[in-house]
């Protein structure tokens, strides 16, 4: 339904067109077709497809000519150049990361939220020769899946963790067979920890803890988590690297609410 002056149709489309890019950014690595975009945005194919010519036409989506499919376009990479310079966030926590990696000799992510999903923003790889790099930057996840994922999904109310769940329940099955009861599961064990661990999806082998990073109002926006080979992740040493994480998120919350831009 629009309003009088069709504002509410043209949010729509905004809005629709936003969800679409979302879902190409979270597979750009591999592309999406037509029919996977319009199955995860849960639009009608023909509607995806307009959407999809108009992002082309803008230069904000690409098509390969052989496979068919969909990847992020230039002008995305453009634009994330010039906002780059207003967004401070990483430059802030980057040396926690780097002072967690070295105490811990794992490997430190850096995650925020968008939306419904997550993005890597930052890593620092610690020294055990045994790398845990699950996760580059510029990943995008559905939120609630990894450590950080679910560090910021545990920190939310029910009702927002279930539209969350609900909108995210087809891509979750791309993340080694993650479904919605599952990841129910993992979030409570979560919140009777007091801190993520992910042990049961994403990477064979690897463990991460992790924990969020509250904004000023108390929102999660924000989360660390460090990750290793299964072996090394026991439950007194997840103890011990929470604390670590915990540590540095005390000092960062203030200095992220105080000045991160924007």
């Amino acid at each position: 339904m629009s309003d009088k002056n069709g504002q509410g149709a043209g949010t729509q489309s905004i809005q629709r067109a936003a969800h679409v890019l979302r879902i190409i950014a979270s597979r750009n690595g591999t592309g999406l077709r037509l029919v996977d975009i319009a199955a995860h945005s849960r639009l009608e194919r023909p509607t995806a497809h307009r959407i999809l010519k108009c992002l082309i036409a803008e230069g904000l989506v690409s098509q390969d000519a052989e496979s068919r499919r969909y990847f992020l376009g230039r002008l995305v990479f453009e634009l994330g150049l010039a906002a780059s310079t207003s967004f401070n966030t990483r430059d802030i926590c980057r040396p926690a990361l780097l002072r967690l990696a070295e105490k811990t000799g794992d490997t430190v992510f850096l995650t925020i939220r968008s939306g419904f999903d997550t993005v890597c923003i930052d890593r620092a790889e610690g020294s055990f020769p045994i790398k845990t790099l699950t996760l580059d930057v510029g990943t995008r996840r559905p939120l609630g899946v990894g450590a950080g994922g679910l560090a910021l999904l545990m920190s939310l109310p029910d009702p927002a963790v279930d539209e969350i769940v609900s909108a995210n329940a087809l891509r979750l099955s791309a993340y080694n067979g993650l479904t919605v009861p599952l990841l129910m599961r993992l979030l409570k064990r979560c919140r009777e920890l007091g801190y993520a661990l992910n042990d049961a999806h994403v990477t064979p082998g690897a463990t991460s803890v992790g924990l969020p990073i509250r904004s000023r109002s108390g929102e999660p926006f924000l989360a660390i988590s460090i990750g290793a080979i299964s072996s090394r992740m026991t439950e007194e040493r997840q103890q011990e690297l929470v604390a670590l994480i915990r540590a540095e998120i005390t000092i960062l919350e203030g200095a992220v609410s105080d000045t991160a831009r924007p």
